[in-house]
């Protein structure tokens, strides 16, 4: 049996597959009540873990790329409370950056970067002060740890995407929340591809874990999925 998590309600921005499908997954298993969004509207296994668990409720509909998308989640919700806002949006490009599209480097750019920051901004106001903010980064997203290059224009993304958060925490020094940038490793999901040496399996139960241990610390941190910190 999973062990009970200290997020008692969980509002998972993008779940319909992957590592969110995944934390939906464990989050349930743990008790939680979670409410969580899939971009479109067709079934997704996302639907199939909702027929088969309960605590679970989906909200269709919702790309953090499309603020107004966002501010109707946010409508929608008005009246809930959650302990955890976890805030996973994320697509993978290895395009050259002298070859990659204006179009294509925008869009990583706002998937990666400013949608989660977005995200955050609108929905951040249904936690309370003992609440967490978890964003899933990148361990690529470290400047420090960039000693080998590739993957150029996502680990740019993820680079801005921290400076984002760090700027968020900055401009709000006094709030009591936990705000976690995470860094689960290099996964075997669809954004990963099938060339990842981590499964699921042994990633996401940690990550979890990990998240559930910060709740109440406050501030911000980077950290890996065993809860280690990840140098900027």
């Amino acid at each position: 049996m999973a062990t009970r998590t200290t997020h008692g309600s969980v509002l998972l921005i993008g779940a319909s597959r992957g590592l969110g499908l995944a934390i939906a997954a464990e989050y349930v298993a743990r008790g939680a009540r979670v409410v969580a969004t899939v971009r479109g509207s067709g079934r997704t296994a996302l639907h199939e873990l909702r027929e088969e668990s309960g605590g679970l409720e989906i909200q269709e509909g919702v790309d953090v790329t499309v603020p107004g998308q966002v501010r109707a989640l946010r409508r929608r919700l008005e009246g809930c409370s959650f302990e955890l806002l976890l805030v996973n949006a994320g697509i993978a490009t290895n395009s050259d950056p002298a070859d990659i599209t204006d179009e294509e480097f925008n869009r990583v750019m706002t998937t990666n970067a400013l949608g989660p920051l977005r995200a955050i901004e609108l929905l951040g106001d249904l936690l309370g002060a003992d609440g967490t903010i978890a964003v899933m980064s990148s361990g690529q997203g470290s400047v420090a740890n960039n000693s080998r290059g590739g993957f150029d224009v996502y680990r740019a993304s993820k680079s801005a995407l921290n400076q984002l958060v760090r700027s968020y925490a900055a401009r709000h020094v006094d709030d009591p929340r936990t705000l976690l940038l995470l860094a689960p490793g290099w996964v075997r999901t669809s954004l990963g591809s099938s060339d990842a040496p981590l499964s699921i399996e042994e990633t996401i139960p940690h990550l979890v874990t990990t998240v559930d241990n910060q709740r109440g610390h406050g501030g911000l941190q980077y950290l890996d999925r065993f809860g280690g910190v990840v140098p900027w």
